[in-house]
């Protein structure tokens, strides 16, 4: 999209045409260290024997394995690497089966006021 070699139009300008910073098109990315590969491979082997490992454990089974690490970096790295833990979620919402599912009986009745009328209620609040 940038031409260096274009001697009629500044980088600048191209960059500015192209509404980014010009800091963008000279930003060369660095990568991960060699330390933080050795890590992702750690996490992706543990990962396959336990899938249900979320970041605090992945911290806590490297610790335990002698290195020096905090969730920040873990949690970083298992985000670059795309892996999400398996872990049971709520089913609040479904029903059980075989489960009797009663009707809302106040559906479509509109409630103006409270029913002084009821047994036990004494009306002194």
């Amino acid at each position: 999209m940038i031409e260096p070699a274009n001697a009629n139009l500044p980088i600048g300008k191209q960059c500015k045409l192209l509404s980014i910073p010009r800091s963008s098109f000279y930003y060369q990315p660095k990568g991960e260290t060699a330390l933080n590969l050795m890590l992702m491979r750690r996490i992706d082997e543990q990962f396959l024997e336990t899938p249900f490992f979320g970041v605090r454990q992945m911290t806590w089974h490297l610790r335990n394995e002698g290195h020096l690490v905090n969730e920040k970096r873990i949690r970083r790295l298992m985000r670059v690497m795309g892996l999400m833990p398996i872990y049971q979620k709520p089913n609040t919402s479904k029903a059980a089966k075989g489960h009797k599912t009663y009707p809302y009986l106040l559906r479509g009745l509109r409630v103006g006021r409270p029913n002084l009328n009821r047994p036990g209620f004494s009306g002194d609040c």
